[in-house]
């Protein structure tokens, strides 16, 4: 189940800091950790799922939304805070929109890039939940 998971905060007046350990604040073991940034007005990224993939997204600067749709109910979700990041289990239809000026996204993965863990259409995502709803 998708949730927002809010990281350690090291308050200092010569400037704060968030760190994450895998495990201990990342429910899974990191392979693969890539940003998005430089988002032209009106762009959105993602629009796809994972079959396996778990992801940790943080808005490292400025802020987005992020849609999440199982199948029968889309999620909106806000992130603004660099200290907060929203896990997304395998499985779970995602897109990114609304990037702010200079936002840039931090997603921390659980495995390797692998073009066959996507599902980049709509409908084989549907095809595919109805396939697995049993697992």
């Amino acid at each position: 189940m998708e949730r927002v998971i809010e990281l350690p905060k090291i308050l200092d007046e010569r400037g704060n800091l968030t760190f994450v350990e895998q495990v201990r604040h990342i429910p899974f073991e990191i392979k693969r950790v890539y940003w998005i940034y430089d988002v032209p007005g009106g762009q959105i990224r993602g629009g796809h799922a994972f079959r396996e993939q778990q992801e940790v997204i943080i808005a490292l600067s400025g802020s987005f939304d992020v849609q999440l749709n199982d199948g029968k109910v889309v999620k909106p979700y806000h992130l603004n805070r660099s200290y907060y990041g929203l896990y997304v289990p395998g499985g779970i239809w995602r897109h990114m929109e609304n990037f702010s000026t200079n936002s840039v996204a931090l997603v921390i993965s659980s495995t390797k890039y692998d073009e066959s863990d996507y599902i980049r259409d709509f409908s084989a995502y549907q095809t595919y939940l109805n396939e697995h709803k049993s697992l």
